[in-house]
């Protein structure tokens, strides 16, 4: 009989993103600080691809697939208030861009060094949380994926 093997379940904040601040050919990964949620999906479309030779029985051909990221994070500054976090100013004015400006290199990955880990490039939509007087400052940025989502060995594995 073997013995049973342990197990612990996996944290919601396992994740870091980075966005790459220089180009493709150097990339320059940066961590995105101050993330409080995360989330992210990869939407397969399916077709129906069903003939008379299934016998009644339905086939589906996958014809495509989408990703999106979901990430709000709590802005970061200087201590002297004068500069807020690259990162964030790089996605922010990606927002505001057109061509490939739009597009924001990124990568996630289990932060544990795990092997799920995750680039591609994405268009991000800003959106400034706003809040009471006592609220921290966050932005909602959702990523549409813009290409490919490749599945990576995580950099942070041992």
């Amino acid at each position: 009989m073997s013995t049973p093997v342990e197990t612990e379940t996996a944290l919601a904040r396992r994740w870091r993103l980075e966005v790459n601040m220089s180009t493709t050919e150097a990339p320059d990964w940066q961590l995105c600080p101050g993330i409080t949620e995360f989330e992210w999906t990869a939407e397969p479309n399916h077709e129906d691809s069903t003939s008379y030779d299934t016998g009644g029985w339905t086939e589906n051909t996958k014809t495509a697939q989408s990703w999106e990221v979901t990430a709000t994070f709590n802005r970061k500054h200087t201590p002297d208030e004068t500069t807020y976090s690259p990162v964030h100013e790089r996605i922010r004015k990606a927002f505001f861009a057109y061509g490939a400006a739009h597009n924001v290199h990124m990568r996630w990955m289990d932060r544990n060094g795990l092997p799920e880990a995750y680039e591609g490039r994405g268009l991000p939509n800003w959106e400034p949380q706003g809040g009471e007087y006592t609220d921290l400052d966050q932005v909602q940025v959702t990523f549409t994926g813009n290409g490919e989502l490749l599945p990576i060995t995580n950099p942070l594995a041992a």
